[in-house]
């Protein structure tokens, strides 16, 4: 068994640079706004790379033009969930993208447990492995205490 705990999860952008500050995260919000993005923000106690779908705080924002209102439902998310991961999503509705067009994370637990990377046997000489967060072991709720 191979682990890497105390890594930071690197997902979306800016990922592998130090937490942004409120002004660094409300300028990406006012970029976002300014292509016509949609904002929304979301939480998860599984960061796993596979979990594509966190929960959603509230609703999307697609009126918000003012990045210092996202910036409170940011506030109010890290407030209710202090010990989650936090993302901020900008969706793009243009014709042909209809896709998330940025998405990075604005609050992470003081304590990342990392994962664990796990071989299976299989027939013949063949392995797969697959990755596992030490944050499951836990039931949901629980995770981050």
């Amino acid at each position: 068994m191979m682990s890497n705990q105390g890594a930071r999860i690197t997902q979306g952008q800016f990922s592998y640079l130090p937490d942004l500050t409120d002004a660094q995260i409300k300028a990406q919000i006012a970029y976002a706004l300014d292509k016509g993005w949609a904002v929304s923000v979301e939480y998860t106690d599984d960061p796993h790379p596979r979990n594509t779908y966190w929960e959603l705080y509230g609703n999307p924002m697609f009126d918000l033009k003012d990045p210092a209102g996202i910036l409170t439902e940011i506030n109010q998310c890290r407030k209710t969930f202090p010990n989650h991961y936090i993302r901020v999503m900008a969706f793009d509705a243009t014709k042909g993208w209809e896709s998330p067009r940025m998405s990075y994370i604005v609050n992470r637990p003081k304590n990342e447990p990392g994962f664990v990377v796990e071989r299976i046997e299989r027939d013949g000489r063949n392995q797969g492995y697959t990755i596992r967060s030490y944050a499951t072991l836990k039931p949901e709720g629980e995770r981050y205490k």
